[in-house]
């Protein structure tokens, strides 16, 4: 074993730290600078270095700016027509009074998959209130389903940022991370959602925060209703599994196949639901043609950062493969036997621990683990179960330097001792109860 080439390797990952975390560096510079100083010490020439760079933020980007892009128009579009308060309505009445926790945690589980969610917990945050105003309950018994959900969809199912940016640096399917990111998910879910809302909420009493006792004014702008909402969220779902399954059924000379296939590619199914949003936002919810050129914008500003990031954990990933320094990391793991699952899952979670940021956790994660996959291949369904065990590590223990733990915080007015009791214990529920699935699912693989 080269042994200069391990030092590199721990010298990079604890330089990526310190920059992040001490330092505060931007994650995107922070991954280009570890990038950079990693290829010049592991003996690469400085041209080969900025080759590497190049060629690994290249080859990311062609994939993700397009899907994440396309995936924020969608979510901003959803947004601003009231569709997300149609889904969590809608859900609530069906549900009635007394499954409203459930309710509210498939209400998450829904809205998270085109909406950001920061986004989708500011908007339901007035429902939150006005449901623990009148049952005098807890807010933590109507608060922690709906953060379960939308928690676990953020990190679980594309076309969320963070589990798109590990599927392209691990080249996994999204067909297969969307199935075991439902799968895994619902478990996650009852557990960390109404299960333990139940249990945290007899033993907190949070009350609704003054600032939030006013009523909330309610636009009079029409809002699509339930049907049309759900079917354009489900709607590139559907498309990319169907291309992702139809090998199984059909043959391969089929003019179906090709069909599902084209429309099932990420970038078209994205791109037929995205038109879908806005065409119905123009006819029901009467949005102008310029209202929604401008909704487009602002939904494309916050993806931009994730987007760059992505393109840095591509490059850093490059860079591990072409000098070496990944390939000598897989060869220590393969020869110790251990799981990838856990290796992806301890990479994530340490990282995560350490700086707070699960897309930056998610990304240090899958870029580790890629160059193990060069040495070590592995089947489609294996690589998109992969996925959500590095997602899930990404999702442990969120705490003081995560901005979730301070916008839940805030939003739900707790202390910092009440919001470690509640949400970061929720956070590591749902990223225990993921790797227990994905190594149950393993199995069978």
């Amino acid at each position: 074993m080269d042994m200069s080439l391990l030092f590199v390797a721990a010298a990079g990952v604890a330089l990526l730290l310190l920059l992040v975390i001490r330092l505060r560096v931007p994650a995107f510079l922070a991954l280009l600078v570890t990038s950079l100083l990693v290829g010049l010490l592991s003996g690469l020439p400085p041209e080969a270095v900025l080759n590497s760079i190049k060629n690994g933020m290249g080859g990311t980007l062609g994939f993700v700016a397009i899907v994440v892009g396309l995936g924020a128009i969608l979510g901003q579009v959803l947004e601003s027509a009231g569709g997300i308060e149609r889904i969590a309505g809608s859900l609530i009445r069906s549900f009635g009074p007394e499954k409203v926790q459930w309710s509210l945690a498939i209400t998450g589980f829904i809205v998270a998959i085109p909406v950001f969610f920061d986004v989708a917990f500011i908007i339901l945050a007035p429902l939150l209130y006005g449901l623990a105003k009148r049952s005098g309950r807890s807010l933590l018994y109507y608060a922690i389903p709906l953060l379960a959900g939308l928690a676990i969809t953020h990190s679980f199912i594309p076309p969320t940022p963070g589990p798109i940016a590990v599927a392209e640096l691990v080249n996994a399917d999204l067909g297969w991370v969307i199935l075991f990111g439902a799968i895994t998910g619902i478990p996650a879910m009852i557990i960390a959602g109404p299960w333990f809302g139940k249990i945290i909420a007899n033993k907190i009493f949070i009350a609704v925060p003054e600032a939030h006792k006013i009523n909330h004014k309610t636009s009079d702008q029409p809002s699509p209703n339930f049907a049309w909402v759900a079917s354009i969220i489900l709607l590139p779902l559907i498309l990319i599994m169907l291309a992702t399954t139809g090998p199984f059924f059909l043959d391969e000379s089929s003019g179906l196949l090709t069909v599902l296939s084209f429309l099932g590619h990420p970038f078209v199914a994205l791109s037929i639901a995205t038109i879908f949003a806005m065409f119905i936002a123009h006819t029901k919810c009467k949005l102008s043609t310029h209202s929604l050129l401008n909704i487009a914008n602002k939904g494309l500003e916050p993806a931009g950062v994730v987007i760059l990031i992505t393109g840095a954990g591509g490059a850093f990933k490059q860079v591990l493969i072409d000098s070496g320094v990944g390939q000598m990391l897989a060869s220590v793991f393969i020869e110790a036997q251990f799981s990838v699952f856990i290796l992806g899952f301890l990479i994530a979670a340490i990282t995560r621990i350490a700086q707070g940021s699960a897309t930056v956790a998610m990304i240090t994660g899958a870029g580790l683990i890629a160059p193990v996959l060069e040495l070590h291949p592995m089947s489609a369904p294996s690589l998109g179960l992969l996925v959500i065990a590095i997602s899930s590590g990404a999702t442990i223990l969120s705490h003081v330097n995560d901005s979730g733990f301070w916008l839940v915080s805030r939003y739900l007015g707790m202390s910092e001792k009440d919001t470690l009791k509640s949400w970061t214990v929720m956070t590591t529920l749902i990223s225990l109860t993921g790797l227990a699935s994905c190594l149950v699912i393993s199995i069978f693989l």
